[in-house]
C-alpha cells in the first residue's frame, strides 16, 4: 500500500513538472517573435549608447564594449557645437506647431463629426485628399509666399500654417469623435450648454486619448523634421533644428563616431522620455480611433 501511494505521488509530481515544462515552452514559442523584434529594435539603440561613451580610437575598431567609459563626450559636444541652441529651436518648433495644430484641428474635426450640413461628406473627402498631396509639389509657391512676408530664414513658415489645421490630425480626431454617442451632446444641450460649451466640457474630456495620439504624432514629426527646417532655415545657422545640426555635426566630425553617437543619443532622449510617459494614452488613442 505504501509503495502504491509513493508511486502515485511520483507520477503526480512528474505530470506537474511536465505541465510546467510545456507551459514554459508554450510561453517561449508564443513570445519568440516578439522577443526577436524587441532585440532587433533595441540592438541599434544599445550600439549607439555604447559607442557614445567610447574613446575616439576605440569607436573606429570592431570592439563593441567600451574599454574606458568616456562620459566627457557628452560635455564635449556642447563645446564643439551649439547643441543647446538646436535643442531650443527644435522645442520651439515642435511645441508651438503641436499647440497650434490642436487649437485649429479640434473644432474642424468636431464640426465634421457632429454637425449635419450640405457638403459635409465633400469636406471630409477634401481633407483626405490633401493628405495625398506631397509637400514638395507646393514647395515653390509656398516658399515664394513666405519670402514676400520676409519670414524665410526662420522657423515661422513651419509653425504658422498649423493655425490652419493639419489634415491627418483632423481626420484622426474626426474618426474618434464619430464614435462618441450623440446622447452626451444632447444631455449637455438640455443642461444649457451651447456647441462651444459642449465641445469643451463634454467632448474634449472624452477625446483625451485621441488628442494625445495626434499631439504625439505632430510632436514627433516636428522633432524629426529635416526637409522643412532645411528649406526655410537652412541659410541661418541660429535657427537650425537638431535634424540639420546633427547632419552638419556628422559631416564635420565624420571620424569621431563617439561624439556623433553621443549627439544622436541626446537628440533621441526627449522623444523617448515623452513617449515613455505618454505611451498609455497614445496607444489607447490609436487603438480606439475609428472603432465603433
Amino acid at each position: 500500500m505504501t509503495l502504491t501511494l509513493a508511486s502515485r505521488a511520483r507520477g503526480t509530481t512528474g505530470r506537474a513538472r511536465g505541465h510546467r515544462g510545456r507551459a514554459v515552452l508554450t510561453w517561449i514559442a508564443t513570445h519568440a517573435f516578439a522577443l526577436a523584434l524587441a532585440i532587433m529594435f533595441l540592438a541599434p539603440l544599445g550600439f549607439i549608447a555604447l559607442t557614445a561613451v567610447m574613446t575616439d580610437h576605440q569607436a573606429l575598431t570592431s570592439r563593441l564594449w567600451p574599454e574606458r567609459w568616456e562620459w566627457g563626450n557628452f560635455a564635449e559636444i556642447f563645446q564643439k557645437a551649439p547643441l543647446l541652441t538646436w535643442i531650443l529651436n527644435t522645442l520651439l518648433y515642435a511645441v508651438l506647431a503641436t499647440v497650434f495644430m490642436l487649437v485649429s484641428s479640434i473644432p474642424v474635426a468636431y464640426a465634421l463629426a457632429r454637425f449635419r450640413f450640405p457638403g459635409r461628406r465633400l469636406a471630409t473627402l477634401l481633407v483626405i485628399t490633401t493628405m495625398m498631396l506631397p509637400p514638395q509639389v507646393v514647395a515653390v509657391p509656398v516658399y515664394i509666399l513666405w519670402a514676400r512676408f520676409h519670414l524665410t530664414g526662420t522657423l515661422w513658415p513651419l509653425i504658422l500654417p498649423m493655425l490652419l489645421g493639419d489634415a491627418f490630425s483632423i481626420f484622426l480626431l474626426r474618426q474618434f469623435l464619430v464614435t462618441i454617442p450623440k446622447e452626451y451632446s444632447d444631455a449637455a444641450r438640455v443642461d444649457g450648454y451651447g456647441e462651444f460649451g459642449t465641445l469643451v466640457r463634454v467632448i474634449l474630456p472624452m477625446a483625451r486619448p485621441a488628442i494625445a495620439a495626434v499631439a504625439l504624432f505632430q510632436f514627433f514629426y516636428c522633432w524629426n523634421d529635416y526637409y522643412g527646417p532645411l528649406l526655410y532655415a537652412g541659410t541661418d545657422t541660429s535657427h537650425w533644428t537638431l535634424s540639420i545640426g546633427l547632419a552638419s555635426f556628422r559631416a564635420v566630425h565624420r571620424v569621431q563616431w563617439n561624439l556623433t553617437m553621443a549627439a544622436t543619443l541626446l537628440a533621441m532622449a526627449p522623444v523617448i522620455i515623452v513617449f515613455f510617459f505618454a505611451q498609455k494614452a497614445f496607444i489607447e488613442g490609436v487603438k480606439l480611433t475609428g472603432v465603433k
